[in-house]
């Protein structure tokens, strides 16, 4: 899998490259996801939806599972307290794995009607826990289970605050929000649409939002268009750039919503996280692969 990076505006993104090649970690995938790096223990997880399964990865020690039946577990993160953080297709929930290997259920209904199928999720200093939830995980039985939205076919991004258990709605104008990050002072929230996947000329962008002192949006607006593809997943590095999935590998834009960069890739990028030893190693799940590259940017939310 051949990858390099393409400078586009050489004086936002050129210390950003290295001369490190994208290497390919496993192979064996049929639609991975939800990478997310363990600084304390060395290694990264990811999901493989179709397969039912989370994998680990360690260096020089390959590829394991992690845990299977995994409830076709999509987008993963870890919280301030260092446990892992997982939206479940086919529970329609998000969970929090605990230190001694159980699973506490945050949250899989609103208003008493369940999720659709969350799928992506970020965790704020603060605690709480911000998810998308599309409805792809119920439109067929290969990434999640089919079924009935219970929720009138509305698909929206939501707040958890773990500590009382307020589950708010704080995005709710979009077709299918998908992948989601702070920036690095979280002030503005990023959340991919990703409609063009089942609307004709529908959204393939991400849009930012402004985020109040008690956890609202405001003002919401166009950030960047992805092509081609979506931006299935994305990351943010210190500096406030949005390293995202696209169809041509990993599109890199600045601040101010231009585009800087590339990691062009020969297969499309699905998702992506920040990890290594140094938070400078960008991980990336294919629908088949995991592949990585050494930059020169570091993860916002790192380690």
């Amino acid at each position: 899998m051949q990858g390099e990076f393409e400078v586009i505006d050489h004086a936002r993104f050129r210390r950003y490259t290295t001369h490190g090649q994208l290497e390919l970690l496993y192979t064996g995938t049929r639609w991975g996801e939800g990478p997310v790096w363990f600084n304390d223990g060395r290694y990264l997880l990811w999901s493989d939806i179709p397969n039912d399964r989370i994998l680990r990865w360690v260096e020089g020690g390959g590829v394991s599972v992690f845990r299977q039946p995994s409830n076709m577990a999509n987008g993963n993160t870890r919280d301030r307290q260092g446990r892992l953080v997982t939206c479940e297709h086919g529970a329609r929930r998000v969970t929090r794995t605990e230190v001694d290997g159980t699973i506490t259920v945050l949250a899989d209904r609103y208003q008493g009607r369940r999720l659709n199928s969350p799928n992506d999720v970020v965790v704020k200093s603060d605690d709480t826990v911000w998810f998308t939830d599309p409805d792809y995980g119920i439109l067929s039985d290969y990434t999640g289970n089919r079924g009935e939205s219970e929720l009138d076919g509305r698909c929206n991004v939501y707040r958890l605050d773990p500590r009382t258990g307020e589950l708010r709605i704080v995005v709710d104008d979009m077709v299918k929000p998908n992948g989601l990050a702070f920036s690095p002072d979280e002030s503005v929230l990023y959340v991919a649409d990703t409609g063009v996947s089942h609307v004709p000329k529908g959204p393939h962008h991400i849009r930012a939002y402004d985020v109040t002192a008690d956890g609202r949006c405001t003002n919401g607006r166009l950030f960047a268009d992805i092509s081609p593809g979506v931006a299935d997943g994305f990351r943010v590095d210190r500096d406030g750039n949005v390293w995202t999935s696209a169809a041509d590998g990993v599109q890199v834009f600045a601040p101010d919503g231009a585009m800087i960069g590339r990691v062009r890739m020969s297969e499309r990028a699905v998702n992506l996280t920040f990890g290594g030893p140094k938070g400078n190693r960008l991980f990336i799940a294919t629908a088949t692969s995991l592949c990585a590259i050494f930059t020169g940017a570091q993860g916002a939310q790192w380690p």
